[in-house]
């Protein structure tokens, strides 16, 4: 019983801050009290007091004295715009990754930085001790593995696990056609090894991740980037028009919180990316991994649920969501899954037969899903305080995402700024962030950056951003300085 209040509350607290976030619900508007609440729902007074507590913890809410509870004011950070989409490169080229990604994460992890250069939640986000005793389980139900070599193919159970997870997501997964990967990042690779050759050329969003073009250039691919819009994601319109006049052999997509836009693609435009490449004959490989952390239900809708035909190649991990230290992805490659399968054992070799039980665990414990709403109010009051900040600070002009979930946020600084220079000035005092150079193969956004919030915060970071705002304006050209 007490489990189930538990995932009441925050079930509550969710379609509130969702409502918020979407702008529903307006700043200062007057919400339900406990008691309307409570009869509304079909709950008690104590859930909806917790729910409240949560969403004024996230800062979304306030209570005011004799009057109620009210959503909490955010109108400097309301009033940013967002960056337009971004534009059309004029050919594919050969992927040259320089060095400038390394430094971000080695900045990223080193303690005497304040990070907001990486892309990854902070180890307090996640129930350490939940893990631990899911590890230790495993561990004792397959002690004699340890010394076995692993000769069998994954666990059965983790595969049904995904499957199961996948349903979330609207996709109906074969278990038998899953495959357990090292991360999402060795699924990707898998997929793009099975259905592409040395110079072929690989259509993706533009900004895009910067360890996707790594791997491009592992791989000896080309990159064709195309224009994506920050809260639409890639353009089908602009995806269609490259594969009429250049011989694409795969596509590389994000559709739902992509890095580092943060965007999310409207399901009318992920059933179009569907029916394009099957009409195509194109793979698409689709990562899934920060789909769990979307605030809106409908944008956890992968666009492998719209494939009957397997032209869509589906890979995720859970190193956002429930256990960043345990490394573990998996692939559905569709119509090429047996090649996949094939690829993953000469590549990757056998498995960890413990940590997949201990993932598999996690996965079907019903706090899971809890798990994920915490997350996402947690993420969305950072992002919310974040863009405020940013409002307060940062230069005249300046533009900033507002992503439906997650905790990423693209800086689109006034034209002309330099983000190389920016980053030079942060690393001097000892802060990280991840220029907008290190997105692209084009040498485009030389004026933008990429914050991640989802590490530590605190005063300290708060006042670490504040300062990023004033250096930026170190950066600005000289007409607007």
């Amino acid at each position: 019983m007490e489990r189930h209040q538990d995932t009441l509350y925050l079930r509550i607290a969710d379609q509130l801050a969702g409502s918020i976030r979407a702008g529903t619900l307006a700043r200062g508007e007057r919400i339900a009290s406990v008691r309307e609440l409570a009869r509304q729902q079909g709950v008690s007074m104590a859930t909806v007091v917790q729910a409240y507590r949560t969403l004024e913890d996230a800062r979304l809410i306030e209570a005011r004295p004799r009057s109620g509870y009210f959503v909490a004011g955010r109108s400097a950070a309301r009033r940013l715009a967002e960056p337009d989409t971004t534009p059309l490169p004029p050919q594919s080229k050969a992927v040259a990754v320089c060095t400038l990604g390394q430094r971000v994460l080695a900045a990223a992890v080193d303690p005497s930085y304040i990070s907001f250069g990486a892309a990854a939640p902070s180890e307090d986000l996640f129930p350490q001790e939940r893990i631990r005793r899911a590890l230790t389980r495993a561990l004792q139900r397959n002690r004699a593995t340890l010394c076995r070599y692993p000769l069998r193919t994954s666990s059965a159970e983790l595969r049904r696990a995904i499957a199961r997870q996948a349903l979330t997501m609207g996709c109906q997964l074969d278990q038998n056609d899953i495959v357990i990967t090292n991360g999402c990042m060795e699924a990707m690779t898998l997929c793009l090894r099975a259905v592409t050759q040395p110079g072929d050329i690989v259509a993706l969003e533009s900004p895009t991740y910067f360890g996707l073009l790594e791997l491009l250039q592992s791989l000896e691919l080309r990159a064709l980037e195309i224009p994506t819009h920050p809260r639409q994601g890639l353009s089908v319109d602009a995806l269609t028009l490259a594969l009429d006049t250049q011989p694409i052999k795969a596509v590389l997509v994000v559709p739902t919180l992509s890095n580092p836009l943060g965007a999310s693609m409207p399901l009318a435009e992920r059933r179009r990316l569907a029916q394009l490449v099957a009409q195509r004959g194109v793979p698409l490989v689709e990562d899934v991994l920060y789909n769990p952390l979307c605030e809106h239900d409908e944008q956890r809708r992968a666009v492998r649920s719209f494939d009957p035909t397997g032209h869509v190649m589906v890979c995720g991990s859970f190193s956002k969501t429930v256990g960043p230290g345990l490394r573990l992805g998996f692939a559905d490659a569709g119509r090429w899954s047996q090649r996949v399968q094939q690829l993953r054992a000469v590549q990757s070799g056998s498995h960890t037969e413990f940590l997949e039980a201990a993932m598999a665990d996690l996965l079907t414990q019903p706090g899971t899903e809890s798990a994920f709403r915490q997350l996402r109010t947690l993420f969305a009051a950072r992002v919310d305080e974040a863009r405020g900040l940013i409002a307060e600070s940062f230069p005249k002009g300046t533009r900033v995402t507002d992503p439906p979930g997650g905790f990423i946020l693209w800086v689109e600084l006034p034209a002309g700024s330099d983000a190389m220079a920016l980053f030079e000035a942060c690393q001097a005092e000892r802060i990280c962030i991840a220029p907008g150079p290190m997105f692209s193969t084009t040498g485009r956004y030389g004026h933008c950056l990429r914050l991640g919030v989802g590490g530590r915060w605190d005063d300290t970071q708060r006042q670490a951003l504040r300062r990023i705002g004033e250096l930026a304006h170190r950066v600005l050209p000289a007409a607007a300085s």
